[in-house]
């Protein structure tokens, strides 16, 4: 990559054009844990360079304000929130959660500044644990729709959350990266002779030896899916394994599943150089439940993370790494998969330089999501549309990745694609009609 094209691939803060990519696509601003309690302590955010109050009012809505009040700058996040309102701390200025100023206590009674201010405020939807924020242009909002791991509402969701100190295309890198699996996680993700993969308490089993994957890609509409496809442990000589994930532009990685729950990602950047990182268990009777989902991931506030989701593994502390479980046989001496990929991102530096990275046969979904992300932003730049959103749009809830052990015969285009999105990825390729 050039040093032009790596700039407009990671830089998301003001007019960037990846910026206003994800404007154009509902952001998880928080989890709704965080905000659960009405009239409760209001979080302070930041997210595409942004500092954002988001709170739930005394009726249970959800705001996401600009965390600088309009009157003089003081954050908002450690104001009053009270009688439907976030109230600043400061001079006693009270804003709702569409940002109509309620009061200003400061101002004389007859004063009609009360009339002329409103304050940023961001539409926010609730699902699949989240509060989602629309950061676009008000008349370019889409419609929201269920994000891919919460289908419905009753789907089990369990979600880890930690803060990144790193630009988020290294995060979302990692996740496309199937290779790196059979080393950086050998320790966590065994091979054994079991027809798929599957998930115990402690650990991942997958019916493969092989660490190298041929890779293949295939271009969509909201982005690509690409193939990892191993020699399998059994039946080599007629079967491939297959894992087939998908990059759904411009932030979520849908992985994999076990034979116990779906596993998917979201690399929501907070600004240039750090990363809010979701790793997310969804859908299976047997989702692990959060805290149990955050212990395997060795991602626990108060034991891994602090309470605000940041890491106590660092890399001033050498990322907690056990020397010792390593000469044990402990391939990195980290508990936790997400843990072991953290030191991985951040040690590249808070913006890695792609100019000078050396991509081999199984960097191809890697090569894809640069090519196709600097050309959506070049595509922006000159006003053109945003990636994902041409009509017809595959509703997320249809999309899924995949997993197994199939003849080598079989085309794994074709493996967990919905008819739908079939006829939806005909009328992009212009080989069907688009119906009435």
């Amino acid at each position: 990559m050039t040093p032009q094209d790596n700039e407009l691939l990671c830089r998301v803060e003001g007019d960037a054009p990846m910026g206003q990519i994800m404007r154009r696509h509902w952001i998880p601003a928080c989890m709704t844990e965080e905000v659960a309690e009405p009239d409760g302590k209001p979080l302070r955010v930041r997210l595409l360079g942004e500092d954002l109050a988001i709170f739930r009012d005394t009726e249970g809505r959800i705001g996401i304000l600009d965390d600088h009040c309009p009157h003089r700058g003081v954050s908002l996040s450690l104001g009053r929130n009270e009688e439907c309102g976030l109230r600043c701390l400061y001079h006693g200025w009270k804003m709702d959660v569409e940002g109509n100023v309620l009061e200003m206590a400061s101002e004389p009674a007859a004063s009609k500044l009360v009339e002329k201010v409103k304050h940023k405020a961001y539409p926010a939807r609730e699902a699949g644990g989240f509060v989602w924020a629309w950061m676009g242009p008000a008349e370019a909002m889409t419609a929201f729709e269920p994000p891919v791991f919460a289908p419905t509402e009753d789907t089990p969701v369990s979600i880890v959350k930690v803060h990144v100190d790193c630009n988020w295309a290294q995060i979302l890198e990692g996740a496309i990266d199937s290779a790196h699996s059979s080393s950086l996680h050998s320790s966590d993700m065994v091979p054994s002779r079991v027809e798929g993969a599957r998930a115990t308490d402690s650990n991942w089993l997958r019916p493969s030896t092989d660490k190298a994957p041929r890779m293949q890609v295939q271009t969509t509409s909201f982005g690509f899916r690409y193939a990892a496809i191993r020699r399998p442990i059994k039946s080599a000589e007629t079967h491939d394994y297959v894992r087939v994930t998908l990059f759904v532009a411009p932030f979520t990685v849908v992985i994999p599943p076990n034979n116990r729950y779906n596993v998917i990602n979201l690399n929501v950047p907070a600004d240039d150089e750090h990363t809010v990182f979701y790793f997310i268990a969804w859908g299976g009777e047997e989702t692990p439940h959060t805290e149990a989902w955050r212990k395997f991931c060795g991602a626990q506030p108060g034991i891994d993370l602090d309470m605000k989701f940041r890491n106590l593994h660092t890399r001033d502390n050498d990322y907690l790494q056990d020397r010792q479980a390593m000469k044990l046989g402990n391939f990195t001496g980290i508990r936790g998969i997400p843990q072991q990929d953290i030191p991985m991102w951040e040690t590249m530096g808070a913006i890695t330089n792609r100019t000078g990275d050396r991509l081999g046969a199984s960097d191809l979904a890697i090569v894809e999501f640069r090519r196709q992300m600097v050309e959506a932003a070049r595509t922006v730049a000159a006003g053109g549309p945003i990636i994902g959103t041409a009509e017809p749009r595959v509703p997320l809830a249809r999309l899924s990745s995949f997993e197994g052990v199939v003849p080598k015969t079989t085309d794994w285009r074709s493996l967990a694609v919905s008819e739908e999105e079939r006829q939806i990825a005909a009328i992009h390729a212009g080989t069907a009609t688009q119906p009435a």
